[in-house]
């Protein structure tokens, strides 16, 4: 990986990273959520993990990175969980796209080392 698409690569996988851990946090928050707040909690959760995959998107457009491809793929499965309310589902395959996040911040962390960089 060239120093260029490293910093690029490093900089959408801590972004994306960071963004996934709120949306696993917000997940398993709703799950104690009173009944009458959870359809509205719902609706804004399925939003926020709509603008995290448009980042994922974003990253994958300018890469071409498979692991952000895993991302977007597990963080799909995660908005279909959530909107059946299966939260303790979605907020595993969150887990998975930050796990898919920190494998190409990973891989830019070595390029970026070798430089002296990190």
């Amino acid at each position: 990986m060239d120093l260029k698409s490293a910093i690029r690569t490093y900089q959408f996988a801590e972004r994306a990273k960071s963004e996934l851990i709120v949306g696993s946090h917000l997940t398993t928050a709703l799950i104690q959520f009173p009944l009458t707040e959870k359809p509205g909690g719902k609706r804004m959760l399925v939003m926020v993990l709509e603008s995290i995959r448009s980042e994922l998107d974003f990253a994958y457009g300018d890469t071409g990175l498979s692991e952000f491809k895993k991302a977007i793929d597990h963080l799909n499965e995660a908005i279909s969980l959530t909107e059946s309310m299966d939260l303790g589902a979605a907020s595993e395959r969150i887990g998975r796209a930050v796990s898919a996040a920190t494998t190409a911040a990973q891989a830019a962390w070595e390029t970026l080392k070798e430089h002296e960089l990190l």
